[in-house]
């Protein structure tokens, strides 16, 4: 694992005293976290508070719950915990990424403009293509690696700036710092979806970052058996206007998901650690075969793209693996194969799917923690036609 992750500087004044005991290492952050305000039974895991209303001790009188739209003690836990591992001052739980995505995207009035990284998931260019953009918010697209086509792109409209980096599913890498500078200038939000290299890997709001998209059903959760989305911030008035959206819209994450997910945060960085030394095995293995024209792999988290050498070697391998299942969706413990032009990224208009190089000869891998040799004989299978 990254030895940066190793001294985790935790703003413990920001997130509270929940964290006064928690050692700066970002493996013991994952596995403690946040401690439960309310917990009196010496619980070690946080208890799923499953009530929609609280009582109130008296008139004008509140515990600090009143209702679970707002808050709830099991969420509350959770974004505590999201909060600290990305080092930010709040995060807010979503009952799924695209949720999130939806509030964020509240924060935005008819007549202003949206520059965003031209290779996004499909589901992000859906709502901006969709929805904001029939709200009256305008949205371009463009590499946002490239500083001086960003610059060029600036209007007096603009109002953020919203990058995936590395980008799903081409794994182009936008450096933060640089774009933070530029955003600083303008005076623009700089918005960043972290869901393939998480906080582990991560933490765009130390570089620079006003607010953090994170798809929690992927990396946070790991176990594919929860839908989630988070946004967090480390600006007190960003946290304000957020949460006023937050519990007006109430695409609030149930108590129950709640617990998954910080149930899956525990072994965030082991599984991370293990994800990403199979990854880098698999990757080198693709890139040593024939029928394997090009490997995109950022170096860190488990998320691979791949080209055949035609489309005919992509569909046989999507029909002959089983190990590795042809599913949709990513970062859980299992791994997964897509097909970005039929799942992904099938909203994307053909012809800037084809622009970006997502054609019928890209796969997405992403690994999970099995051992290497199986996953890599599957796949040698799969390509052979055995």
């Amino acid at each position: 694992m990254d030895d940066r992750n190793n001294n985790h500087n935790q703003n413990s004044n920001q997130n509270g005293n929940h964290n006064r005991n928690i050692r700066n290492n970002i493996n013991t952050l994952c596995v403690h976290g946040a401690e439960d305000a309310n917990n009196t039974t010496g619980a070690i895991t946080t208890p799923v508070y499953q009530t929609a209303t609280f009582a109130h001790p008296g008139v004008g009188q509140s515990t600090g719950y009143d209702y679970a739209r707002l808050q709830n003690p099991t969420r509350e836990t959770l974004e505590k915990t999201v909060a600290a591992l990305e080092n930010g001052a709040d995060a807010m739980a979503f009952s799924s990424g695209m949720a999130a995505m939806a509030v964020l995207c509240e924060l935005f009035a008819p007549g202003d403009h949206i520059i965003a990284s031209d290779d996004l998931y499909g589901g992000s260019v859906r709502l901006f293509d969709h929805i904001a953009q029939k709200n009256g918010v305008s949205v371009d697209y463009l590499d946002t690696g490239d500083i001086g086509a960003v610059r060029a792109r600036l209007k007096g409209s603009t109002k953020a700036l919203f990058v995936e980096t590395p980008t799903n599913p081409m794994m182009r890498a936008t450096d933060l710092e640089k774009i933070a500078a530029v955003c600083r200038e303008k005076n623009l939000l700089l918005i960043v979806d972290n869901t393939f290299l998480t906080p582990i890997y991560q933490r765009p709001l130390e570089l620079g970052a006003d607010i953090v998209l994170h798809s929690g059903t992927k990396y946070l959760g790991g176990h594919n058996d929860v839908l989630a989305g988070f946004l967090v911030t480390g600006r007190a008035e960003l946290s304000e206007k957020l949460r006023f959206l937050y519990k007006t819209i109430g695409a609030c994450l149930a108590p129950w998901d709640c617990f998954l997910l910080q149930r899956g945060v525990k072994t965030l960085a082991i599984r991370m650690e293990r994800i990403t030394e199979n990854a880098r095995r698999i990757a080198a293995w693709l890139a040593k075969q024939p029928q394997v024209q090009t490997v995109l792999y950022p170096g860190q988290s488990g998320m691979i793209s791949f080209k055949t050498d035609a489309a005919a070697t992509a569909r046989l391998i999507l029909e002959r693996v089983r190990l590795i299942k042809y599913a949709e969706s990513l970062g859980g413990v299992e791994s997964l194969i897509t097909y970005p032009v039929l799942q992904t990224h099938a909203d994307v208009p053909a012809a800037k799917r084809e622009a970006l190089g997502i054609d019928e000869c890209l796969l997405r891998v992403s690994v999970g923690i099995e051992y290497a040799g199986d996953l890599i004989a599957d796949l040698a299978a799969a390509v052979s036609g055995q």
